[in-house]
Parts: structure tokens; sequence; C-alpha cells
């Protein structure tokens, strides 16, 4: 799983590095914005608001197991029911934003239809090496060790199976436990590698696993979860995320600040703070990207951020979602959905209306 991972997340670095298309209603042009370097591995925003707390729950996506019904569902019934209610998206995330860049059919089958998706070893080894990096800091700087890191990891698991069960069914056909180790030392040799790139001892971060929530003056909300903040004593502000694969290549290292530029969006619409430093960690090569953000470079990320939610706008009042083949449709769960692989997407759950012609205006998602 970790090579499929590796895979999908250079197919979309090199989607990433094309021009800038314009996005109209529910479709993309041949380029692809920015984009998440880390593709396959689910990041931890919760959709539809505020996520659970704990690392185990929050880095996960919000795809509850349901099948979309034929048409109007009254909500109160669908409540006592206990199914899901089909709604409107209501924000981005840059996990959701990225998934609309790539193919905006994902983006329907992640964020309307909800289909539910397996959990894979490359995801949920990225889940439980998040976790124990977060709980590592609840010790004295002086007991953060590689150690005591590794260490963690069995009652990490242990909660992670307790708040995900469907993870179990991972090493199912397992029964000797051999596969389980090996995918358990691997985690153990990510959590190592970090105390080559960064040193704990001297690190007491603002923030771990936070939340953040911001509205733009349109009306758009925007959210994530932030790996790790760090606050100098002089007030700068540093955005952490950490990544259990490889970097990208320098000619995709845009592609994958996407997200961290996103934050950083987020974070000065707060706070009315530029962040000084935006730094990605990738334990599987033992790399550190860093990019350092001016104001321009946040203004624009608005810019794009807004055409992408017109498009996503036009997309769910008309029901035309189209999918976008790539390099990653290979590691995608919902081909026998698909149309590009003879499959047939269910029934739209949400109203229709016709697209008039104040409809069909593009926004632009490329340069100035």
């Amino acid at each position: 799983m970790e090579t499929s991972t590796e895979g999908a997340a250079q197919a979309r670095g090199e989607a990433a590095a094309q021009p800038d298309p314009q996005v109209a209603a529910g479709r993309t042009a041949s380029g692809t914005p920015e984009a998440e370097a880390e593709a396959v591995t689910p990041e931890a925003e919760a959709e539809a608001g505020a996520p659970a707390k704990g690392a185990e729950a929050t880095r996960t996506d919000a795809t509850a197991a349901s099948e979309a019904e034929t048409t109007a569902i009254d909500p109160d019934e669908a409540a006592v029911a206990g199914a899901p209610v089909a709604v409107p998206p209501a924000g981005l995330s840059p996990s959701r934003a990225s998934d609309f860049m790539q193919c905006p059919l994902l983006y329907r089958f992640r964020v309307i239809d909800r289909l539910p998706e397996k959990p894979s070893e490359a995801a949920t080894r990225g889940t439980l090496v998040h976790a124990v990096l977060e709980r590592l800091f609840d010790a004295p700087a002086g007991e953060r060790t590689a150690p005591r890191a590794k260490a963690l990891i069995p009652g990490q698991w242990d909660r992670l199976r307790e708040n995900r069960p469907e993870v179990v069914e991972l090493f199912e056909d397992d029964p000797g436990g051999e596969r389980l180790a090996r995918w358990l030392g691997e985690a153990e040799q990510l959590v190592e590698r970090w105390f080559t790139l960064e040193d704990p001892t001297r690190l007491e971060p603002a923030e771990r696993e936070l939340f953040v929530e911001a509205e733009l003056d349109s009306g758009l909300r925007l959210r994530g979860i932030i790996d790790r903040v760090d606050v100098a004593p002089t007030g700068e502000v540093r955005i952490v995320d950490y990544k259990t694969g490889k970097a990208p290549r320098p000619e995709y290292a845009e592609g994958a600040l996407f997200q961290m530029k996103f934050y950083a969006l987020v974070v000065w619409r707060l706070k009315r703070v530029v962040p000084r430093r935006l730094q990605l960690v990738y334990l599987g090569s033992g790399d550190v990207l860093t990019y350092d953000p001016v104001l321009a470079d946040l203004e624009r990320v608005e810019r794009k951020l807004l055409a992408l939610w017109e498009a996503i706008r036009q997309a769910t009042e008309s029901g035309d979602w189209r999918p976008r083949p790539t390099k990653l449709c290979g590691w995608c769960d919902h081909q026998t959905h698909c149309p590009e692989f003879g499959g047939t997407p269910p029934p739209y759950p949400l109203p229709v209306r016709a697209v008039g012609s104040a409809d069909v205006a593009q926004g632009r998602m490329g340069p100035d």
C-alpha cells in the first residue's frame, strides 16, 4: 500500500504542476490547480463541522457509509430512520478542495453521496503516526525521546481500533500477525525518522491538531485541522504538517504547498497574522519543505478558492459532476460508480435546476 500511496502522490503532484485552468459548472479544463501531495491519505477535516476530539478520530474524512436515495428525502423521516440526509456543501477544507480539482465526480461521491471508502494500510499508518507525534508532547520536554515515542504506538493503535472499528479489517487475513507486525514496524521507522528532522525537546507547540474555521467576506467557510502550530517568543507563527509519504520532486513542490497556504489563509483571516513559515515534514523520505508566505500569496489563494467554490455551487445546483480521468483513478474506491469504468453514479440526492445563461460564466483559477 505504501507504493500505491507514493504513486498517487506523484501523480497528483504532476497534475498540480500543469497550468491553472478555468473552472466552470462542475467540470475542469485539462490542467489542475495546486493540489495536495498526499492524495490517498485522508486529511483531518470533518466537512460538516467541528471534528471529534482526538487524533485518531479527527484525521479521517467525514464519509458516512450510506446509499443516497433517488428523490427528495424528508429530513425528519430520514433522521428517525437513521439515514444520512444529503445536504449541499457548506464549506471547504484542503482535502475537499483538492478532490474537486482532481475530479468533480470524486468530490460529489465523498461530500454529497458520502459513499463508503475502505481503509488502507498507508492511510491508517499515517493516522497512527500522527496520533503518536501529537501525544508525545504531553510528556515533559526531557522525556520526549524516540524510545518513548515508539512505546506509544501499541496504545495508540488500540485507541484507533476502538474509535474506528473498520480498520480492524485491514488485517483480518493475517491470522499469524506477521503483516501487522511488519506494518507496526514501519510506523516505528517513521516515528524514529522524525527525530532526525526535528528536536521535540526544544519545541513547545502552541497548538496540536488545531481545528480552525473562518468565514470569508463572500460567506464561504474554510476549515481544517493543523497538525502543529509553533509560536516564537517574538510572536511569529509557524504552521507544521507531518506527511508519512515521500517529498515531491522540486518541480512539484508548489502543489504540495496548497494545503499549507490554505491553512495560512485561514489563520490570517482569523488572527490577521500572516504565518512566518509553512513547514512540511516528510517522514517517508526524511525531507523538510519550507515556504515563507507573504500576504499576496494568501490573497491569490483566496481568489482561487472563491472561483473553485463558484464552480462547486454550479455543479451542486445543476447536478453536473463530470469525471476527470487521471493517473489517480487507479487508487479510487468508486470505480464501480464511475462512468469512466462503466459504472453508474447513484441517483442524485439533491434538487436540480436548469442551468441558465447567468450560470455559465467561468471563474478564473489561474494567475492574475
